[in-house]
């Protein structure tokens, strides 16, 4: 639990803070006080400092002091008026926050719980539990990992040549395609893969798209047209779409959260629900896409595609077997307590979701992989390896696009 201490004199502030609830607050007159109090705390245990404002260049002495002698210290400096030149020094001198001094018990108590629901990363001290959690991989995996990437880079050489050539003479471009992937303990690095599209591979679903017409593009049309922005529109607020252009004759709802940006105002439902949809409409697959090449529709076919991951699996980036490293979009998304877990773990070749996924016929939600990643993570060991990449070999000629 967070301990709280007041530095200062000011009966005003001290009677407000005897009734915060649930927290016993330490009054201190000068900051050698202060600082005795932070310092003799529990390992680990941390301390808010409302720091009550004076004459600039005590305080700065007194804050100095106070960050020398305790690193678990979270200074709020308490002000009624603060110019940018003092605020700059403050800061540089260890003040991490600032709170008008009027403030009610109310919000200094939301300051409080705010902090202490952040204590893992607010504090000098304190590791993230991101930085504390790292998988780091088994030597048996590693090894085998070396002898199976060698040993299969030198058997298909022959299919690296001609494949190679193949995507060369049939399209102008690079012949290894990377992209940015997210593998384990949150390590961004080069994917590789045949290029199986196109250079020009955008323009050309652009072409088809104006020739067909663009389903979802019609969607986002209609969108547009019956959109409608809900706010209570106070003074500043309707001041601020008028400058934007807006109209303010629309629908209003009292308790719809806006989001106000650089060049737009949407209502907080209106904006997941248009993200959502983004989302939806990226993973859109079309039927005879013409951004694929003749050689890619092969390559892809027979995963044949995929070999340049040797080479990440040889320099260290993935495993033969793990949790597929994700796109830096899908990635963020998988951040929360309940699904980092799948971090955790080696990133792979192939896994455990792949193989159970060709059992399904390619019939698995995103909630089912998350939670075979996470399994896996768990339960990894030499022998589900080897089970996984058997069943992987088994039904390496995909009849279904998974």
């Amino acid at each position: 639990m967070i301990g709280v201490v007041y530095l200062g004199s000011n009966p005003e502030t001290e009677e407000r803070l005897k009734y915060i609830p649930g927290r016993l607050v330490q009054y201190t007159k000068n900051y050698k006080e202060a600082a005795a109090a932070c310092s003799t705390h529990v390992r680990n245990e941390h301390f808010i400092v409302f720091f009550e404002q004076g004459v600039l260049n005590e305080d700065i002495t007194a804050i100095t002091y106070l960050k020398k002698k305790s690193k678990g210290v979270y200074i709020i400096l308490l002000t009624h008026e603060l110019s940018k030149e003092d605020r700059k020094m403050y800061q540089k001198c260890g003040i991490n926050d600032t709170v008008n001094a009027a403030s009610s018990i109310t919000d200094l108590n939301k300051k409080i719980t705010f902090i202490a629901d952040r204590e893992n990363i607010l504090f000098d001290d304190a590791v993230p539990k991101y930085r504390m959690l790292k998988f780091k991989i088994p030597v048996w995996k590693r090894l085998f990992d070396i002898f199976f990437s060698l040993l299969a880079i030198v058997i298909l050489s022959p299919v690296f040549i001609l494949t190679a050539i193949a995507i060369r003479l049939e399209s102008k471009g690079p012949v290894i395609f990377k992209s940015k992937r997210v593998g384990t303990n949150y390590t961004i690095f080069d994917f590789l893969k045949f290029r199986s599209m196109y250079q020009d591979a955008e323009q050309r679903l652009k072409d088809v798209a104006k020739e067909e017409g663009n389903q979802y593009a019609e969607k986002k049309e209609e969108k547009e047209e019956e959109h409608v922005i809900t706010a209570p529109l106070g003074d500043e607020a309707e001041m601020m779409m008028m400058d934007m252009g807006m109209e303010s004759d629309m629908m209003i709802s009292d308790d719809e959260v806006m989001l106000v940006g650089d060049d737009y105002v949407v209502a907080e439902s209106d904006y997941a629900k248009e993200k959502k949809e983004e989302i939806e409409n990226a993973f859109v697959k079309i039927e005879n896409d013409p951004r694929v090449t003749k050689v890619g529709k092969f390559i892809r076919k027979y995963s044949i595609d995929e070999l340049p991951q040797l080479f990440n699996i040889l320099k260290g980036d993935m495993s033969i077997v793990g949790n597929r490293p994700l796109p830096l979009y899908e990635a963020e998304k998988l951040t929360a307590d309940k699904s980092i877990d799948r971090f955790m773990a080696p990133a792979g070749l192939t896994g455990l979701w792949q193989v159970e996924e060709r059992g399904k016929g390619g019939m698995m939600s995103a909630e089912e992989r998350k939670q075979l990643d996470i399994e896996y993570g768990r339960n990894y060991s030499f022998k589900m390896d080897m089970q996984i990449i058997f069943r992987t070999l088994t039904g390496f000629v995909q009849k279904q696009n998974v």
